[in-house]
């Protein structure tokens, strides 16, 4: 059920989303979160259809906010529940002129009572997600370093910036790729690394986060680098744990698949798919605590990692 709600207030969204459960027989008991989204228009449907899936998992209610400085002081409004919203219910904000000059008031008025609140900024995330109006409200702050605004230096602005509950999608598509070599080093012959390599996109942050979680965790000099467009596209290409008796390779060859060479054994072929935002997504809910691994990772691991053996597109 989708219900339109043109030109109106947020006392009347309110009364609108008490009418549709009681008219449409949708309930908010079992809402474990609220999860505001704060994006641009054009962007707002993938992230909408991330929440739905995930909610699935985490039942809550999702708060779309999409706010435009010019015009004329506006605010429209569309609830959906039942098939159109997953196990939520989706509320889309859009906000202009004088209407969207605060977002906080938004938003405050459609908050599920006593349930924590979950930001996330798909796009274009605030310089410090603690400090903003939105970050101010929440437990927890998503950010994704792979979107808008593309800046070579985005990772270098998440450590000075960070606070305690604030974590990035670029960190969460790792979790596979930080399993697969875990389990790798916790078999024998148990040998300390001696040294690292990672290559991978110049267009994955993720790349820079793998080094930095290495350099912390393991103590060891990291070499990573960026590969050439035409050699690798996308995510991590390969890491290279160097020990006295040989090498680890773990090597992705397409967007499913990855080998695992060590020495001594014979190459095995793993299953190391890109992970979807939904499930990134669905990750970052199922913990409203902070995440103090990728605080440690952002900060005192970018810190030591040092910049990438060579620019992207180079060699």
């Amino acid at each position: 059920m989708i219900v339109d709600l043109p030109d109106t207030t947020v006392s009347k969204i309110a009364r609108s989303l008490v009418n549709v459960r009681e008219e449409g027989g949708a309930v908010a008991l079992g809402r474990v979160l609220t999860l505001l989204i704060i994006t641009t228009h054009g962007l707002e449907e993938e992230a909408i259809e991330a929440a739905n899936d995930a909610s699935r998992e985490h039942p809550m209610r999702v708060i779309v906010l999409m706010t435009q400085p010019d015009g004329p002081s506006k605010l429209d409004a569309q609830i959906r529940v039942g098939g159109d919203a997953g196990a939520s219910e989706v509320v889309v904000l859009r906000a202009s002129g004088e209407a969207a000059s605060n977002d906080e008031s938004l938003v405050t008025g459609l908050l599920l009572p006593d349930a924590p609140v979950v930001a996330w900024w798909p796009d274009n995330p605030p310089t410090e997600p603690a400090a903003s109006p939105i970050g101010r409200m929440a437990q927890r702050r998503i950010t994704d370093a792979a979107t808008k605004p593309y800046a070579k230096d985005r990772l270098s602005k998440l450590g000075p910036n960070h606070a305690p509950g604030d974590t990035d999608l670029a960190w969460t598509r790792l979790t596979h790729w930080r399993e697969q070599l875990a389990a790798v080093l916790d078999q024998p012959p148990y040998e300390p690394v001696t040294a690292v390599e990672v290559v991978g996109s110049g267009s994955s942050p993720s790349t820079g986060l793998l080094a930095a979680w290495l350099r912390l965790k393991l103590d060891v000099p990291v070499d990573w680098r960026y590969a050439r467009p035409e050699e690798w596209a996308h995510g991590i290409q390969r890491v290279r744990l160097t020990r006295a008796s040989g090498d680890i390779v773990l090597e992705r060859s397409n967007d499913l698949d990855a080998t695992l060479t060590q020495p001594g054994q014979p190459s095995h072929d793993i299953v190391l798919p890109r992970r979807t935002l939904r499930e990134c997504l669905a990750e970052e809910l199922r913990r409203l605590d902070p995440d103090l691994l990728y605080g440690r990772v952002i900060t005192a691991g970018w810190e030591l990692l040092g910049p990438p053996d060579s620019p992207e597109g180079t060699t």
